[in-house]
């Protein structure tokens, strides 16, 4: 009877996503077409829809390939945007549309698995009361940085409130080769032993950016130990060069947020690997 109920919940709650038809981007020069799936949704904790009382604030935006080249080329690019968007391999057979249902499903399942202990906590405290911290926010949306005959980048921005003292913001970049129809890393376009000098360079960006004068002055402005700051594989690439992101808490505190440092393909094409698909942009 409980899995009858937990079904049609959550059937409702799937049919209030919608699907906007919207082309974002098309290149000229590799033909792909795009489609959104959004929903902006309340999923409560309790039976009662009751703004009230506990509810996850849901808010998704999907952007997915709906046309490139042939059926076959289009299931693989909508695979890799699949794992990539919902950061889970178990989604990559699915339609769009299916694992963006398996998703949700799968998130109001979990956050109503708190229903019991929510109501312990209620009856823990004392008048009208009640636990504050059942309140969730989930964010996530992704959005293309470049695309062209070689290569299409995006982002992934996943935000997630689960009651602490602040939400968390994590952005993971992408790049796909489209002739590969493979993720690029950096081993795929950086030649061996490259990781001292691409990490020079991340932190003679970082000190640019930050207008100091020797590494070990970020430490002033708020980083970590400076030899924590390292080359991540958390970036993308355009015509101009490449862009790596740092998250919260990885190289430097919740406070300064995401970090970025872009660098030119001129100033790395020295441990670039000539046959790699970043070759395609320097002279």
């Amino acid at each position: 009877m409980r899995k009858n109920r937990v079904f049609i919940t959550i059937l409702a709650f799937i049919v209030g996503i919608n699907l906007v038809s919207c082309i974002q981007k098309k290149s000229e020069e590799n033909h792909v077409e795009f489609d959104h799936l959004q929903m902006n949704e309340k999923v409560f904790l309790l039976p009662q829809n009751d703004t009230t009382l506990p509810y996850a604030d849901v808010k998704i935006d999907f952007l997915y390939p709906k046309k490139f080249n042939n059926q076959e080329d289009l299931a693989r690019l909508q695979q890799i945007f699949n794992g990539t968007f919902f950061n889970d391999e178990t989604y990559d057979s699915l339609s769009p549309q299916d694992a963006l249902d398996k998703y949700v499903e799968n998130y109001v399942e979990e956050y109503r698995e708190l229903t019991n202990q929510y109501n312990q906590d209620l009856a823990n405290l004392e008048g009208e009361n009640r636990p504050s911290w059942y309140w969730y926010s989930l964010g996530k949306s992704n959005k293309i940085l470049y695309n062209d005959k070689n290569i299409l980048s995006y982002s992934v921005e996943h935000y997630d409130y689960t009651g602490g003292a602040h939400g968390s913001l994590r952005v993971l970049y992408y790049t796909i080769d489209l002739n590969e129809l493979t993720t690029v890393t950096e081993e795929d376009i950086f030649q061996p032993n490259y990781h001292h000098f691409l990490t020079s360079k991340i932190v003679e960006k970082l000190m640019e950016k930050y207008k100091v004068d020797s590494p070990e002055k970020l430490i002033d402005e708020g980083f970590f130990d400076i030899n924590e700051i390292a080359p991540n594989n958390n970036f993308w690439l355009n015509n101009e060069g490449i862009h790596y992101i740092f998250n919260q808490y990885e190289i430097a505190p919740y406070s300064m947020g995401p970090i970025e440092v872009t660098i030119p393909y001129e100033e790395i094409k020295s441990i670039i690997i000539p046959e790699s698909v970043a070759k395609n942009y320097i002279d």
